[in-house]
């Protein structure tokens, strides 16, 4: 049963092409290990392409980028994870100098576990959006 999860969209203060141009090169989150809560996670590694962190209780988890559509999205797919998902980040541009952006996860779950993760899914996707939200572009 595909579940869906959405970020509230936030308005980033940076042209679209900036923002994106940032965020679709995964070198990049070197600027966000700072803003990282402290001990909630205990491996950050990253390249162009891929992102792996370990979040407790969850464990490993690793995605790619799969997709890059310049300026507007960026998607990614799980490579290790307890459950398989997909992962974007969508920018709309709304000046010349600002852009909004939205963060959705599809995964495929059960009732049963989509109960269970329903509210970190949710809160987590929005803690992604702040940190994404502060970095300077």
């Amino acid at each position: 049963m595909e579940s869906k999860f959405e970020s509230s969209i936030r308005q980033i203060e940076a042209p679209q092409q900036t923002v994106y141009n940032t965020l679709s090169n995964l070198q990049n989150l070197e600027n966000v290990r700072d803003r990282l809560p402290e001990g909630k996670f205990n491996e950050f590694e990253f390249d162009n392409d891929s992102v792996a962190i370990s979040v407790a209780p969850v464990g490993k988890i690793a995605m790619r980028i799969i997709d890059r559509e310049e300026p507007k999205t960026i998607k990614f797919e799980s490579v290790e994870s307890p459950m398989p998902f997909n992962f974007w980040i969508q920018l709309l541009p709304v000046t010349e100098t600002t852009c909004k952006m939205k963060l959705t996860l599809k995964a495929s779950l059960n009732p049963f576990l989509k109960s269970m993760v329903q509210k970190p899914l949710s809160e987590g996707i929005e803690k992604i959006a702040d940190a994404l939200q502060m970095i300077q572009y």
